[in-house]
């Protein structure tokens, strides 16, 4: 039983510290606006700061939404920086900007512990099955020693390289994801438009070429209308800056990127920021004039 540390215990967060628990580890457990009631009933004890958490902890997990709360975790005021002593690691699952990564990477190093970047790809649905792909960069003896544990969270679990490795894969994996929403949602509309069934259309599809997770779960949520998250808009968005920016850094273009993003944009300023990512349907709708149903 490996004594752990989890801070970020929302939509992903709180199953994935659910998973480490059943498991039988002792979890340490931090979280805005409140640790989950349901994981300090399974045994998780609350603590009122990162630095708590990881003076508790040898392995320190956190799952939040940007790179600025990462810093803050870490390095802000009772931050998990104050409660390391050397020979702890800290994992960071959430998806933030690669070149951050690695300089928090050298601070944390610097005080004689361990960084492991792992952003996750599954969405809610895998937080929860225990399926998710996750991305790791750092040494590998690093990895090594944390891997048992990222197994009870995911299926797919790969060292991209070292530190900001994965953070850079996470970012490719979210190009691909929206770009997939964005031809699934085009398909879909083309489809309702011309008069055909659109779930019948997506139900011939998945026996074909055309087949994808992303027709299978997002496309029943625009046929269905069910755009509650799942995964936000708003963190699409983030994912898609990361990209773009980091684009321009490196004189490549990212065309395709850069349409799916102006179409999240749009989702956004018409209410959707908490929208599910697949809810990117409804700009395209708004320009056609036409609901896929």
């Amino acid at each position: 039983m490996s004594k752990i540390g989890f801070i970020g215990l929302g939509i992903m967060g709180k199953p994935m510290a659910g998973h480490l628990i059943a498991a039988g580890h002792e979890l340490y457990l931090n979280s805005l606006p409140e640790v989950p009631a349901e994981l300090v009933k399974a045994g998780g004890t609350v603590c009122a700061t990162g630095k708590e958490v990881a003076e508790k902890s040898d392995i320190i997990f956190i799952m939040v939404p940007d790179t600025p709360h990462v810093e803050a975790v870490l390095f802000g005021e009772n931050g998990v920086a104050e409660g390391l002593s050397a020979g702890k690691t800290v994992v960071d699952h959430s998806s933030i900007s690669p070149i951050a990564t690695k300089e928090f990477a050298k601070k944390i190093n610097d005080l004689g512990c361990d960084y492991l970047d792992g952003p996750v790809s599954g969405g809610e649905v895998g937080a929860q099955n225990g399926t998710l792909s996750i991305m790791c960069g750092g040494p590998e003896e690093t990895f090594a020693k944390v891997k048992p544990l990222l197994d009870l969270m995911g299926q797919n679990i790969t060292l991209v390289g070292g530190n900001g490795d994965g953070q850079t894969c996470k970012v490719a994996n979210q190009i691909v994801v929206a770009l997939n929403i964005e031809a699934v949602a085009e398909a879909l509309l083309f489809a309702s438009r011309a008069g055909a069934d659109p779930a019948k259309v997506r139900e011939a599809l998945m026996g074909g070429f055309a087949s994808s997770k992303i027709l299978e779960i997002h496309g029943e949520r625009m046929i269905k209308r069910t755009f509650d998250p799942g995964f936000r808009i708003e963190l699409h968005q983030k994912d898609l800056n990361l990209a773009l920016s980091n684009a321009r850094a490196m004189s490549i273009s990212l065309p395709n990127t850069a349409t799916a993003q102006e179409l999240f944009n749009s989702c956004a300023a018409n209410g959707g920021a908490a929208w599910d990512h697949s809810g990117m349907v409804k700009a395209l709708e708004l320009m056609a004039n036409h609901e896929v149903a």
